[in-house]
């Protein structure tokens, strides 16, 4: 060939030579050629390129930093003196490597990256890898030498350019783990230090494989897109995703960074080592790391109760994936938009809640000794889908599973964790060596078709009928047939708590149980990503059961119980009183998962009737919210104490109280805004109480201003997203506006925190209209900025609409997207929102006139 085609995007080629390696010409130039809406460079040669034959391109290129927060782009900070200093940090993930140097910029072109840099010597300059010598070119220039990198995709090289300072540790492999951050702020990264050890310490040591660099840097960027990226060796995040204050950060601080880094370091291995082929298996990589957080950090930090967190994330996963504009876990994917689209909650959340599903249907030691051994075996490869599943069949031949005849399922084979398959034989049930369990088969059920089931319970004397079916939003015409999915079902009874398994394969089936029960729950502590409708009297004996005995079942089955009600209310299965019904014994719950769940299914409710302006009904609501919660609300301490998990609950339900103006906490909490303003900002607030105070406080136009003035203190950078929060509360349109501008400016408020700031202000009845206006208004620029298919635009289209529910409401979306270009009005986001406001005017038609006799007879 005579034609080379290497990606590039936004970068003066100047000069192009090829050469033969092992020859002793200089070799000979080539032509570039640019296309630029493919981001492709063509090299062509005056002679041909032989097969066979290796050559070297040499390619000398100028470019600007971007001024995006992708590719190889400028942060900046300002010091505590208030100077304000520049860095130069790279974001590559996942076609930016493209806007830094050329290069074949797909995750399957492996290679090896030897870089040098250039730097003034008062910075310092980070890389994958260590560096090898610097050498002194003239007094204000060194050049730095990086150790040659292992083999790896053009998306994790990463370096960065800063005035950074940093604190190392060895991990007990002897792998050197250092945090960087800005000077002023490495007071902070000692939390962060402490859990990188833990954690890669365990991951070495669960899968088997050394961690292959000399060193782990973690880095904390001061303008930063996502939470955080996972480049190997360098790993970048947003500082509040790794920087711990002990006196100011608040508890979800702590175990938000404890995951992040947890996801981070669970990359070296998925992801790094080991790498998807193309875009449309990211899943392999991002619900691989989401899944691993959950394992590793629930044995590194047991207090900080991960599984809590974990698996109400399946949830918020369904809400999408409810949705017909969702998409397969696997699906394809071409353009730099489409693959950006991919990095939602699909691939991540849905990955990794049906990961955890797998787990728990073939037993967490043949699930690891899966894993393992597809890492080993695909070290330094790229891998599809049906390679973990084949690695996880094969490890299945060296552990027994036990096989059942259909409705068999009534008790548990000798190992006590065997699943029960289906299978259309009388005999007993009994033990098998060897027999290879198709995990292909059941997971593609899974990975390659949207959506999940829900399945129907109809109880008839020791007969338990099950059905399958795709559940889908608000549709009233029957499920598209063809869907259907191998469920691994578990379930308990009211005369039996020990877990029973079945595995379900075809749209109906039958249980046999060996004596009649008053109730059954299904998918025991929602380990399946799947939900559950009790057909006849089914539901009222569990709302029955949660009334006189709610701790007869576990935390994780009272929310899921929460979760579903209100799911089937959307498909008409249960009516909305039903719904209701079953929220009366949250007064009695003292649990966080479902008191959360509790408050994640009816506030949005209020929200619906609080932009409809529906007077009577929505001020009744709310006062039945608070009612349910109000003796736990009166429980809670002002201060620190407590398990991690009361201290999230605490910051809830203090911030829910004050928000929806809660007499005794709004006294409570202006009672301490007001000291605090006295002591000029000096007196330390309780971490976890901060942002229901500083929430009441910005509800004063002074208050506002003085919240503001500490917001722009160097001192104040652990609470700035509490800050944001409250700033983001206020009834002032003319500051909610300025807050909004800001962010887009960029300075007092950084870009990167745009993004919730508009979602907030949505929330915010005096702001709905002003975020809808500035999204806009400022289409153009937040897509410069954020880049078109990303997270960031995907969470304002959806935050700024998803409580609109008017006919006028959709009519002013749709009119919106459709003006523009054809890729803009494609996005998913925009699908997801339309979807989303259709749902919503479908549900106030159908229930609101029921909701308000509910109240009414009820409160």
């Amino acid at each position: 060939t005579s034609t080379v085609v290497l990606h590039g995007k936004h970068l003066n080629i100047t000069r192009a030579t090829v050469a033969e390696m092992g020859s002793s010409s200089l070799g000979w130039p080539a032509r570039v050629l640019e296309h630029r809406s493919l981001e492709q460079v063509a090299l062509l040669t005056a002679e041909p390129l032989r097969a066979g034959h290796r050559y070297a391109l040499s390619i000398q290129y100028n470019a600007n930093l971007s001024s995006s927060l992708h590719g190889f782009y400028k942060s900046t900070y300002r010091s505590r003196d208030g100077e304000l200093r520049a860095l130069a940090v790279t974001h590559f993930e996942p076609t930016a490597a493209r806007m830094a140097f050329p290069c074949f910029d797909e995750p399957a072109f492996k290679a090896t990256f030897s870089i040098r840099i250039r730097r003034e010597p008062k910075h310092l300059a980070l890389s994958n890898m260590p560096v090898v010598k610097s050498v002194t070119l003239t007094p204000w220039l060194v050049e730095d030498h990086f150790d040659t990198t292992v083999k790896m995709s053009t998306y994790l090289v990463a370096f960065i350019v800063s005035d950074f300072a940093s604190i190392s540790k060895r991990t007990s492999h002897g792998v050197k783990i250092s945090v960087y951050t800005v000077p002023d702020k490495i007071n902070q990264a000692y939390y962060a230090l402490d859990a990188a050890v833990k954690l890669l310490d365990f991951y070495e040591d669960y899968f088997s494989i050394p961690y292959p660099l000399p060193k782990q840097d973690l880095a904390a960027i001061p303008d930063f897109q996502s939470a955080a990226m996972e480049n190997w060796g360098l790993t970048t995040y947003r500082e509040s995703a790794l920087l711990y204050d002990p006196e100011k950060s608040s508890a979800s601080a702590k175990l938000g960074i404890t995951l992040v880094v947890a996801h981070e370091l669970a990359h070296q291995w998925f992801g790094n080592l080991v790498t998807m082929e193309w875009w449309n298996d990211l899943w392999l990589n991002e619900g691989f790391a989401k899944f691993m957080e959950f394992v590793s950090v629930s044995i590194t930090h047991p207090e900080l109760r991960v599984e809590d967190y974990f698996l109400r994330r399946c949830f918020d996963a369904m809400a999408v994936d409810a949705l017909n504009s969702s998409h397969p876990i696997s699906t394809p994917v071409e353009d730099p938009a489409e693959i950006l689209e991919m990095f939602d909650d699909v691939s991540y959340i849905k990955g990794s809640c049906v990961l955890n599903m797998l787990r728990e249907y073939l037993t967490a030691d043949v699930f690891k000794a899966g894993l393992v051994q597809y890492l080993q075996k695909y070290s330094y490869q790229n891998t599809r889908n049906e390679d973990l599943w084949n690695s996880m069949t094969t490890a299945t031949l060296f552990v027994p599973f036990q096989v059942c005849p259909t409705g068999g399922a009534d008790k548990k084979g000798p190992g006590g964790d065997g699943f029960c398959r289906s299978q259309q034989s009388s005999s007993t049930a009994h033990w098998t060596k060897g027999e290879t369990l198709d995990v292909k088969a059941m997971m593609d059920t899974w990975t390659l078709q949207k959506g999940f089931p829900l399945v129907t319970v109809t109880v008839r004397g020791k007969n338990v009928h099950l059905q399958q079916e795709l559940y889908l939003k608000g549709v009233d015409s029957p499920s598209p047939t063809g869907s259907l999915w191998h469920i691994p079902l578990t379930y308990i009874t009211s005369q039996s708590h020990t877990v029973q398994r079945f595995l379900m394969t075809t749209k109906a089936d039958v249980i046999i149980l060996p004596e009649e029960v008053k109730w059954v729950k299904f998918n025991v502590d929602m380990s399946g990503y799947y939900i559950v409708h009790y057909e006849g009297d089914g539901w009222d004996h569990l709302i029955h059961l949660l009334q006189e005995n709610h701790t007869a079942l576990s935390s994780s089955d009272r929310a899921s119980l929460l979760n579903n009600i209100f799911q089937l209310v959307r498909m008409k299965k249960v009516s909305i009183s039903k719904a209701f019904d079953l929220t009366l014994y949250l007064k009695h719950e003292r649990e966080i998962m479902p008191v959360l769940q509790g408050m994640t299914e009816l506030i949005p409710i209020y929200r619906l009737l609080e932009r409809r302006a529906a007077g009577g009904t929505e001020r009744q609501l709310k006062e039945y919210i608070v009612h349910l919660f109000q003796e736990l609300i009166d429980r809670q301490a002002w201060s620190d104490t407590g398990s991690l998990s009361e201290r999230l609950l605490r910051h809830s339900l203090l911030l829910f109280a004050c928000v929806h103006r809660y007499q005794p906490c709004l006294e409570k909490a202006s009672g301490y805004f007001m000291e605090w303003q006295k002591s000029n900002g000096t007196l330390r607030l309780p971490a976890d109480v901060k942002t229901a105070v500083y929430a009441v406080g910005a509800q004063t136009a002074e208050g506002w201003d003085f919240l503001l003035s500490k917001y722009r203190l160097h001192t104040f950078s652990a609470e700035r997203e509490d800050m944001e929060l409250a700033l983001s509360l206020s009834r002032s349109k003319d500051k909610l506006q300025w807050l909004m501008d800001q962010g887009l400016h960029g300075d007092i408020v950084r870009t990167q925190d745009l993004p919730h700031i508009v979602v907030f202000v949505a929330r915010n009845p005096s702001g709905y209209q002003l975020a809808w206006s500035f999204l806009k208004e400022n289409w153009e620029k937040i897509i410069e900025k954020f880049e078109l298919g990303s997270n960031s635009v995907a969470a304002m289209v959806t935050g700024v609409t998803s409580r609109y529910s008017t006919r006028a409401d959709l009519a002013q979306v749709k009119e919106f997207f459709a003006s523009l270009e054809a890729k803009c009005s494609q996005l998913r986001c925009v699908q997801q929102a339309t979807e989303t406001i259709e749902d919503n005017i479908l549900w106030m038609d159908r229930n609101l006139e029921s909701l308000k006799r509910w109240l009414n007879n009820h409160h």
